[in-house]
């Protein structure tokens, strides 16, 4: 299964928010931490608010931060959320795609049953047990742990 660097993007996301749950976190602070476009974690950002996995706040001290503790947050919930509307096949979508096989497949099925066992798989763990560790500061050329 490839999943969506929309998803990608938004776990490496959740996952430093998760080392340091304590802080709110600017886009522009996650962007250059993770190396990631700015934008594209603004519009991740979005859309976890709105579905209340992290709250935000504008302003000075403002930013994201995750909506309740990370053990509370599953993996395979986060992968749901994030993957809305992207269908592992074309037949698995909204509109069932244009399969000239439909009546004969018996792939359906197997797909349908290997997409529930890895996202059972993923409820297994939680957002703490995939927490990145705050990153260390540097003092000169040593690295000083957090």
């Amino acid at each position: 299964m490839r999943l969506t660097s929309f998803t990608d993007f938004g776990l490496r996301m959740l996952m430093r928010m998760a080392g340091d749950p304590s802080r709110a976190f600017s886009s522009a602070e996650l962007a250059a931490d993770l190396g990631l476009s700015r934008n594209h974690l603004a519009k991740i950002i979005q859309h976890l608010a709105r579905a209340g996995l992290i709250d935000t706040r504008r302003g000075g001290g403002g930013g994201a931060m995750l909506a309740r503790p990370a053990a509370e947050i599953r993996l395979g919930q986060i992968i749901r959320l994030l993957e809305e509307g992207q269908p592992l096949v074309e037949c698995f979508g909204a509109e069932g795609g244009t399969c000239s096989i439909e009546a004969r497949c018996r792939l359906k099925t197997r797909l349908r049953s290997a997409e529930a066992a890895f996202l059972a798989d993923l409820d297994r763990s939680t957002l703490a047990d995939i927490a990145l560790t705050p990153l260390a500061k540097t003092a000169g050329n040593l690295v000083v742990p957090q």
